[in-house]
């Protein structure tokens, strides 16, 4: 493919101590060459290699993806709905009695089925 390079990258945490002793994996990416040119000139300018600077960037871009997939955000109004009913929550309905006892009702019957002996 005319006009792209192969990138091979080394895996590495860059927070932990080069002494590290985690088996490194690999990852290539082909890349036109005027991507390749202006993450080379990105790189030089935060003063590292290419390779620090992607997997820097990949990883920074990783967290970032995960904390908001972790992360609920709420209003300041339900906020304070969901800390008022914490603090005083509403009687179980009919609906909720009933699954709190199917539940139990499971929970038992998987503790009897692990009592019983293995047949062999």
């Amino acid at each position: 493919m005319q006009g792209a390079w192969s990138l091979a990258s080394q895996i590495e945490d860059l927070s932990m101590p080069a002494s590290d002793t985690k088996e490194k994996e690999r990852i290539t990416a082909r890349v036109p060459r005027d991507v390749r040119r202006t993450l080379e000139e990105a790189a030089n300018l935060s003063g590292t290699t290419l390779n620090q600077f992607l997997v820097n960037a990949a990883l920074r871009e990783a967290h970032a993806l995960i904390e908001r997939d972790r992360i609920i955000a709420l209003t300041q109004r339900d906020t304070n709905m969901l800390l008022a009913l914490l603090e005083n929550p509403p009687e179980p309905n009919e609906r909720l009695k009933a699954a709190a006892r199917a539940y139990k009702d499971d929970r038992q019957h998987d503790k009897d089925r692990s009592a019983e002996p293995v047949a062999r």
